[in-house]
């Protein structure tokens, strides 16, 4: 699969276009001056960003995103390919998801039971949604993008790109043999890596 398909993939799953969609096409820039100043994410950050992931992709039958570490991967990325402006919103969206566990129920991310952790993730999965809807009716292509659909989208982009979600999650076939373009596929099977 080519990275464009896997970006298409991605930004149709989450309902909008991918934030820094560009960087990852064209390959990402450490240049400072250029990006503007980067976030410099703590050891806490990448350990809140992990437990988003992996509350998103949580372990199945094959690992969660926590295990292929991709909270420490989204700030790589942030920090290399997203925009000044994009950065700051994804480092403040971290804020804001623990503020509005808070309010949801008085305690922050990291303290809540998973159960809460899923139901907070999916009211701002809609939260997102219906400001990505905006953001398209109103042709406002000028409003920033949500925080959380840089996280939902850094996760997947992350860990279906990661050692593990190539090798556990999905058929891999380190050496593949001939082309066949028509492969029986059964409810439940795995994609192809």
């Amino acid at each position: 699969m080519e990275r464009r398909e896997l970006l298409k993939m991605i930004a149709l799953l989450t309902g909008g276009a991918i934030i820094g969609g560009n960087a990852l096409l064209i390959g990402c820039s450490s240049d400072k001056g250029k990006q503007g100043s980067a976030i410099a994410f703590s050891q806490k950050d990448r350990e809140f960003l992990n437990e988003v992931a992996d509350t998103i992709l949580p372990a199945t039958q094959s690992p969660g995103a926590k295990a292929a570490n991709v909270g420490t991967w989204m700030t790589v990325m942030v920090r290399d390919c997203y925009s000044a402006t994009d950065q700051q919103i994804f480092y403040k969206g971290i804020g804001k998801l623990n503020d509005a566990c808070k309010k949801m129920y008085n305690l922050g991310f990291m303290d809540a039971n998973p159960q809460q952790k899923l139901a907070l993730l999916e009211a701002l999965d809609k939260e997102a949604k219906a400001y990505q809807l905006k953001r398209n009716n109103q042709k406002e292509a000028d409003l920033p993008g949500h925080y959380f659909t840089m996280m939902k989208q850094l996760t997947l982009l992350g860990y279906f790109t990661s050692e593990i979600g190539c090798t556990k999650a999905q058929r891999y076939i380190a050496v593949p043999g001939r082309y066949e373009g028509d492969v029986p596929y059964q409810k439940g099977d795995k994609s192809w890596a």
